[in-house]
């Protein structure tokens, strides 16, 4: 498979800084020989770099760095459209505001194909809050929300080339969510999986129906991985970390699954932040996750001392 790596080391939508070196803790923890090894063609398409930021004023008060935001979306976006032809692109983070960018050049690719796009978001958090009900003002926390098309985001945000349908979403793994973002969740049909979910029925099954619905209907998989999706014990550089998330082999098996299932065809890995890390744990772990995904199975993983 032929893939492309863009890097996206947006920190403006976080709150802690650190996100922005995410991308090279990515590629210096290997990402790119394992895919390598695995066979794929890479290409690194180096990083994306945003306009200027235009001022942008906004009735909630607690938006943070939203000229910013909005610069890096439009940037991110183009960037994606672009690394998706021909291609599976792997977008390298910076924090989850990434996914606002990302999503929706994806999306407008999807479009001109003809197929519709699925999303499976594998984090703690499902980042459904709109410009007006967030109250943290932490802006990686709207681009489901908005690229799902929820009210708000019109003249602020980027116009959508294309909506992503909430019905085609399945968010896996949360155990952090705000009353608004649950109420906007059931509204518009997102399909939610927390973790108790997976504790009564186990990740397979639940994971499995949803591939189930994207073969059937011929669509394209956006994945987007959040180091938070997994429990911080395993997985520290996160700012948000929530005890109780994904264990290292609920993990792996999920990109085993994705990897069987043959429908991946765009990935985000975010949230990672080498400054909170310990010795690129998390960071080398995010790249073995993500040679399952493209292939590595448990017999070919290599043995690790440090």
């Amino acid at each position: 498979m032929r893939c492309r790596i863009v890097g996206a080391p947006e920190q403006d939508g976080a709150g802690h800084l650190g996100c922005e070196m995410g991308p090279s803790a990515l590629r210096t923890a290997g990402l790119i020989s394992a895919l390598t090894e695995l066979g794929h063609e890479v290409e690194d398409l180096g990083t994306v770099q945003p306009a200027a930021a235009q001022p942008i004023t906004h009735r909630n008060p607690a938006l943070k760095k939203l000229p910013e935001i909005v610069a890096w979306t439009a940037a991110i976006a183009e960037a994606a459209y672009q690394a998706s032809k021909d291609a599976m692109p792997i977008f390298l983070g910076g924090d989850h505001a990434i996914s606002a960018g990302t999503l929706s050049g994806v999306a407008r690719r999807a479009a001109e194909t003809g197929r519709p796009l699925f999303v499976l978001w594998l984090d703690a958090h499902p980042d459904y809050h709109t410009l007006d009900t967030t109250t943290s003002g932490n802006l990686h926390g709207v681009p489901l929300a908005y690229v799902s098309g929820l009210p708000g985001f019109d003249g602020v945000f980027p116009d959508l080339p294309v909506r992503v349908d909430p019905t085609r979403i399945c968010t896996l793994g949360l155990r952090s969510v705000d009353a608004p973002e649950r109420e906007a969740l059931k509204a518009a049909g997102v399909t939610v999986h927390d973790m108790r979910a997976i504790d009564e029925h186990g990740i397979a099954p639940l994971l499995r129906a949803f591939l189930a619905r994207v073969a059937e209907e011929d669509g394209l998989l956006h994945v987007s991985l959040d180091v938070d999706f997994l429990d911080p014990s395993i997985a520290p550089a996160v700012g948000t970390t929530v005890p109780g998330g994904a264990t290292l082999r609920e993990a792996h098996l999920v990109m085993e699954m994705l990897s069987d299932s043959g429908l991946v065809t765009s990935l985000d890995l975010v949230e990672l932040n080498p400054f909170l890390d310990e010795r690129g744990r998390t960071a080398t772990l995010m790249v073995d996750l993500t040679a399952s995904l493209m292939g590595r199975r448990i017999m070919d993983r290599p043995t690790r001392s440090f």
